[in-house]
């Protein structure tokens, strides 16, 4: 998956083309990810229970992923993802490999 929780995105298509925000929740099955404060709707609730009012409730809906695109923390810019892979030192000089998400543009690490 190439967007993750806590990604800084921009919407390339919808209500809210060119608004960039926070990726709150990626439901990796549907192929679509929840962006913070923005594809707002509206939900009204039932009052529950006697004397209790009912009441508008805004929430953002998912989008589709192929809608939005990663935003790169280091240069700021909207950009495709490349994966590198990176050798790291474990416990007892044992080298490991670790797949990294890497920026297109500033071809910096952004894991």
């Amino acid at each position: 998956m190439k967007i993750k929780k806590g990604d800084k995105v921009k919407i390339l298509a919808g209500k809210d083309k060119g608004k960039a925000g926070k990726v709150l929740q990626v439901f990796q099955s549907a192929n679509r990810a929840s962006v913070e404060g923005l594809n707002l709707l509206v939900k009204h609730m039932r009052p529950r229970k006697q004397g209790e009012k009912g009441q508008r409730i805004e929430f953002p809906a998912p989008l589709n992923l192929s809608n939005v695109i990663l935003v790169c923390s280091k240069c700021d810019k909207p950009t495709r993802v490349a994966y590198k892979y990176l050798e790291v030192m474990k416990k007892n000089d044992i080298k490991q490999k670790k797949k990294v998400r890497v920026c297109k543009k500033c071809k910096q690490v952004m894991d």
